[in-house]
């Protein structure tokens, strides 16, 4: 892989996103009042919402993967890509935790609301759970878009969400669950940022490439369409809601736009939809 952005520049990234998640905020299911979940304060559509988001969350096993193959801390790369490398998986390692916390909540909100039965509940995720995941670009800062783009995507879902239900636990549940991704996004949206400091014009075309072929995790998936576009009649969800926080990226990075950067926002402007076009991971 190539053209990184400087160890240095990477380690002031995840230094960031550490120092704004202290100790005293950090949460997990435990935190909760599970007596008082009940999904029977739920419509149909919510339930429905529930259970798609805890399969999409519940795949972070593919999520995690798609980060040690193409950052991989071993061997295979030389000292100066593997200290780079390490120091995001500092990030990585954090990142995972946070979002295991997320799938192992909404897990619990089913079972402990009565939205399903816990047994059943794990046989159901593992096939989803097995399902491929990959993300093969040629640029790291692909990666980094991407993710940028899906984080900002569901956090704005689970707040919108939130703000529909009438069941406390449930609502208390996505409110962590945004606040979370709101930090991941911001991660990925400085690290996006870093890159386009670098090397200005060279990541114009990989960050175009990401939006013109955006596909939410799992969008291949049998089945994934049809509820997807379901849980958006919930809350409504469109991944191209993203988009401004993208262009908003870009304008925070660079002093001076350059053509191609110009290019970049009107291209990505233009993708933005009022269509409902997937659901959240």
């Amino acid at each position: 892989m190539t053209t990184l952005i400087p160890t240095g520049e990477m380690a002031a990234a995840v230094d960031t996103f550490l120092a704004a998640q202290p100790p005293a905020r950090r949460w997990d299911a435990d935190h909760l009042d599970w007596t008082h979940a009940d999904a029977g304060r739920l419509t149909e559509g919510q339930r429905s919402a529930v259970r798609f988001v805890t399969m999409i969350e519940d795949h972070l096993p593919g999520y995690v993967d798609v980060y040690h193959r193409h950052f991989p801390v071993d061997a295979s790369v030389g000292p100066a890509v593997f200290a780079h490398h390490r120091e995001l998986y500092h990030f990585t390692a954090r990142w995972a935790a946070e979002e295991d916390t997320h799938a192992r909540a909404l897990a619990r909100y089913q079972w402990e609301s009565g939205l399903a039965d816990r047994d059943a509940l794990r046989t159901e995720l593992a096939g989803p759970g097995a399902h491929p995941f990959g993300l093969d670009y040629t640029h790291p800062v692909q990666y980094f878009t991407y993710a940028l783009v899906q984080e900002k995507a569901t956090q704005i879902y689970y707040r919108q969400l939130r703000d529909l239900v009438d069941e406390p636990v449930l609502a208390t549940l996505l409110g962590l669950l945004a606040r979370d991704e709101a930090r991941h996004f911001s991660f990925f949206a400085d690290v996006v940022g870093r890159y386009l400091r670098a090397h200005g014009d060279a990541v114009v075309a990989p960050i175009r490439d990401v939006v013109a072929d955006f596909r939410m995790p799992l969008a291949d998936m049998g089945g994934y369409w049809r509820w997807a576009l379901r849980i958006a009649d919930v809350a409504r969800y469109d991944h191209t809601d993203a988009y401004a926080h993208l262009v908003r990226a870009v304008d925070r990075a660079v002093d001076t736009r350059t053509d191609r950067l110009d290019e970049l926002v009107r291209f990505v402007d233009s993708c933005r939809t009022l269509t409902p076009t997937g659901g959240p991971a």
